[in-house]
């Protein structure tokens, strides 16, 4: 039997049972893709990221994230996570740098009493995308897109994002796209509601990878280079954000509310 490092981690929260749930499993090599797949599944949230010391030099750690469905391309929550095991772990440390897949070097670093997650920015651009307003509802007042797999439908105020009701099962159809639904917000600059049914998330809890793409967007909507957003899922999660040239830096705090082993 083998038995695996296992940290259930509140992502973008002050308190448990808000923000974003991420599993983060520390590992030592590299298991089968269809373990690492299982996992996910069995564990069932958002995201389970897996990460391993970097041979390569050019990072602290390699990391890679699976939703119940498929292993994603970039995932800011769990790499939010991940670099709070690892900062918790050594009160010392300021920073630690994860090499991806496909969204090269990440950086986590500590920001006051919680973190600040470096991704590259996703600056999105006027598209029309009549089925999916259709399928999402309500009467966005603009729609923009990003590298096939971000849609944002912007609307004129908070309580038209709440109340959404989208076709989830046909918006699966589209694959592992996100559908990004933002106003301005009510207690912050800018609120947000993000579904993901073609990943395995029907409605995802607080979005790093959807903030890398909305940073962009409304920092030129509000012509400045930060502001605060919340992200409206029933959890819940607080995210700063500010644009750095073609980063987007996210600030948010973590609570670890499990430690455990997982055996295979």
């Amino acid at each position: 039997m083998t038995d695996l490092p296992y940290y259930h981690v509140d992502a973008f929260a002050d308190r448990p049972f808000t923000g974003n749930q991420a599993a983060v499993m520390p590992l030592t090599s590299w298991l089968d893709d269809a373990v690492l797949q299982a996992i996910g599944e069995e564990n069932n949230f958002a995201e389970t990221a897996f990460y391993l010391p970097d041979d390569s030099g050019a990072a602290d750690f390699e990391l890679r994230w699976f939703t119940p469905a498929v292993e994603i391309a970039l995932c800011g929550h769990a790499t939010l996570a991940s670099g709070h095991i690892i900062l918790s772990q050594d009160p010392q440390k300021q920073q630690v740098t994860f090499r991806t897949r496909e969204a090269g070097i990440l950086t986590v670093v500590r920001d006051g009493e919680g973190y600040a997650l470096d991704l590259p920015a996703y600056p999105p651009s006027q598209r029309a995308m009549p089925v999916i307003v259709a399928l999402v509802g309500g009467s966005p007042l603009e729609t923009q897109f990003h590298e096939g797999r971000y849609h944002i439908l912007r609307y004129n105020n908070a309580e038209e994002v709440l109340a959404l009701k989208p076709d989830l099962k046909a918006l699966a159809a589209h694959g592992n796209a996100q559908f990004i639904c933002t106003a301005p917000g009510k207690d912050t600059d800018v609120l947000s509601r993000v579904f993901v049914p073609g990943g395995g998330v029907d409605e995802d809890s607080v979005t790093g990878s959807a903030h890398a793409v909305l940073t962009p967007y409304w920092t030129r909507q509000l012509d400045r280079a930060s502001f605060t957003a919340y992200q409206a899922s029933q959890r819940g999660g607080y995210v700063s954000c500010r644009l750095d040239g073609d980063r987007a830096w996210l600030g948010g705090r973590c609570v670890t509310v499990v430690e455990g082993r997982f055996r295979l």
